[in-house]
């Protein structure tokens, strides 16, 4: 049973703002997980592999490692002029 079910006894549950937080954060950690490993699976495979084996070749394997990296400053960049915004 997770936190937001209803407790057999009958009667409603009873939630702290701090648990519903606690609660969507988590969520949306990770909804932002997969939404990344999508992200980066689709884009980066695209862009490197082009010839699917068993195994990745060398420059393959940087290619993705390149990608990976890339991304993951580009959201920085975008999270954190998001995050200047709206302060």
């Amino acid at each position: 049973m997770d936190s937001f079910s209803s407790p057999s006894s009958g009667s409603p549950p009873k939630f702290s703002t701090d648990d519903i937080m606690t609660q969507l954060r988590t969520q949306l950690e990770q909804a932002y997980a997969e939404e990344f490993l999508e992200t980066v699976r689709g884009k980066c495979f695209d862009k490197c592999i082009t010839k699917p084996g068993s195994s990745l070749s060398g420059s393959e394997s940087s290619c993705i490692s390149r990608c990976i990296d890339r991304y993951i400053e580009a959201t920085g960049i975008i999270g954190k002029a998001l995050f200047n915004q709206r302060h």
